[in-house]
């Protein structure tokens, strides 16, 4: 009976991770310029990306949850060797965003040696900004943006997740945040630790409540 659990244990968790939502990996981001301490944790605590997407693609759509006011004006993204240079910008009505200029630098991206790439074919950088006037415009409460990269050089969305994990910062993700409700602005960068999915975590409570339904029955069988 030991085999028919252990069967049963796998076969769920090969559900729960076939269904797809294992392609969406949430980032939150922290300060790295710390100008204010009151915005630097308001960044932290409502503004996210979400990574998903297969095989040679890859899509960042930014989230701004609010309730406190601030604005996402600028993205970056700190890349040398695997997002492609076609990208397009999906937003709702109300947000705005255009590839950035050639020069777009993330505010106190220096002092973490982060660096906006050059695309691989030097037809642009990795900078997406918000039209003008950026506070209308940008991600506000509530809203959100999506990015979309082709992926070169024979890679896979599995090795961005990889690299956005990667000790080593192989693909960092940087903001530049405008609008808060004092006035001020911050810079932010993804801390490199995925938090949990509301989806997925619903999804495995599934799972683990029907195994442990399934575990009586197989005892009662015994």
């Amino acid at each position: 009976m030991k085999v028919k659990w252990l069967a049963a244990i796998a076969g769920a968790v090969a559900v729960v991770f076939t269904s797809g939502i294992i392609h969406a990996v949430p980032y939150s981001f922290e300060s790295i310029t710390n100008n204010s301490a009151a915005n630097a944790a308001i960044g932290a605590a409502q503004l996210w990306v979400d990574v998903t997407g297969s095989g040679s693609t890859a899509t960042f759509t930014f989230h701004n949850d609010g309730p406190a006011q601030c604005t996402i004006s600028e993205i970056f993204f700190d890349d040398g060797h695997i997002l492609g240079s076609t990208m397009s910008i999906v937003s709702p009505t109300g947000v705005s965003f255009v590839q950035g200029p050639n020069n777009g630098v993330l505010p106190g991206g220096n002092t973490i040696g982060f660096e906006t790439s050059e695309y691989f074919n030097g037809t642009g950088y990795y900078d997406a900004q918000a039209t003008n006037p950026a506070p209308k415009s940008g991600v506000n409460p509530g809203e959100t943006v999506a990015i979309t990269f082709s992926l070169i050089n024979g890679n896979t969305f599995e090795q961005v997740i990889s690299d956005l994990d990667s000790p080593d910062d192989l693909l960092r993700v940087g903001l530049h945040v405008i609008n808060f409700a004092n006035g001020g602005s911050e810079a932010f960068v993804n801390n490199g630790a995925p938090v949990p999915e509301p989806g997925t975590m619903i999804l495995l409570g599934t799972g683990l409540i029907g195994l442990a339904g399934l575990r009586k029955k197989l005892a009662k069988q015994d």
